[in-house]
């Protein structure tokens, strides 16, 4: 009996904190909350992640909010006004033997969080943030979880309901906080960086960006299709389009420009943030489901979004406005980076319907 007297009294002593820090902002020497957000990765699940840093930051304007995230996205949070200070944390480091991790570690228990809020759902970032030491330690439910073990290292699994997309899930965790606003921000610096203005002196009559590139190989419409677009969007609204494209994607890029006639050329090198400052100038972006697609819909820019794997009512364009031509209905293995057909289903996407949908979302943006 003694030992179920005891659980009870730790529970007890969790609830004491949670509403402390509810009432007052926090428990720090300055009574202001301290929070730690949890998202490594990938690109687009950590941009997924900055509206529930955006509401945590209204509910608490004084608080101390930091995040922890691969070493590859410190510089895109490094534009995000909302987030105190971004942690580069790579987990390959959290090892017997890995001095870095072990002393990142050290760094998060000396902080001492109120609360870890934990969007990456997964069983490593569950076990980092319980070893966090913080009263709270707020993950997502079984259900909503790829590693439904994950949900032991949780104090807090609030159920975000029938939220679709993955944003409405991540600001469904804030609950247990009192963050009950649901409205969707973005609040990113927009540098001008030598390349944005390099592009928008090249570019002065405005110009679309084609992102044929993407990690998974069954994301990727073809190079050659991508062209005919630009092609078309050249004729019928006068724009030449910029093609983006990260490491090792040269040569995509590049099949891009040789298919558009004329109408497109090859980005110069980009940072994240260039790519953030192109973006936001840009007529409209067609891409795939990748990092650089949620970039864009982060600043504002017109979208024409193509999925093949992966459903948009989860992690698609939010807003109302964005175009989608999707083939998931289609495919036969939803969420695995290859293909198991001999072609995959994003291929099925013909030029015509991605011309019509770039001439709607243009018709739309005005």
């Amino acid at each position: 009996m003694s030992g179920i007297r005891l659980r009870g009294k730790l529970r007890r002593t969790a609830v004491d904190l949670a509403e402390a820090v509810s009432r007052t902002g926090g428990t720090d020497s300055n009574n202001q909350p301290r929070f730690l957000i949890i998202r490594l990765g990938s690109l687009g699940d950590v941009i997924h992640g900055i509206p529930a840093a955006a509401a945590l930051r209204r509910r608490f304007p004084q608080a101390h909010i930091d995040w922890l995230v691969d070493p590859r996205y410190v510089e895109l949070l490094d534009l995000v006004r909302c987030i105190d200070r971004p942690i580069a944390f790579d987990p390959r480091d959290f090892r017997i033997g890995g001095a870095h991790g072990w002393s990142v570690l050290k760094q998060l228990r000396a902080a001492h969080y109120d609360a870890v809020i934990d969007l990456q759902g997964l069983l490593k970032s569950a076990v980092l943030a319980r070893l966090v030491g913080a009263p709270r330690t707020i993950g997502f439910p079984r259900v909503h979880l790829r590693e439904s073990l994950a949900r032991v290292f949780y104090t807090d699994a609030p159920d975000p309901g029938a939220a679709a997309h993955v944003i409405e899930k991540n600001l469904g965790l804030l609950r247990p906080l009192g963050v009950s606003d649901r409205a969707v921000h973005f609040p990113l610096r927009i540098p001008r960086t030598a390349t944005v203005a390099t592009i928008a002196d090249r570019f002065a009559d405005g110009y679309a960006i084609v992102n044929p590139g993407a990690a998974w190989p069954n994301k990727r419409w073809p190079a050659s299709r991508f062209g005919a677009v630009a092609a078309s969007i050249r004729r019928e609204h006068g724009l030449r389009s910029v093609v983006l494209w990260g490491p090792g994607e040269e040569a995509l890029a590049a099949s891009v420009v040789a298919s558009a006639q004329g109408a497109a050329e090859a980005a110069l090198p980009t940072t994240m943030t260039d790519v953030v400052g192109l973006a936001r100038a840009a007529r409209v972006m067609i891409s795939g489901d990748t990092g650089p697609l949620h970039m864009a819909g982060a600043v504002g820019t017109p979208l024409v979004a193509l999925f093949g794997p992966t459903f948009p009512e989860r992690n698609g364009p939010w807003s109302p406005r964005d175009v989608v031509v999707s083939r998931v209905a289609q495919c036969s293995c939803p969420y695995e980076r290859r293909c198991r057909r001999e072609r995959p289903c994003i291929d099925d996407i013909g030029v015509g319907e991605v011309v019509d949908a770039v001439r709607q979302r243009l018709a739309t943006h005005g």
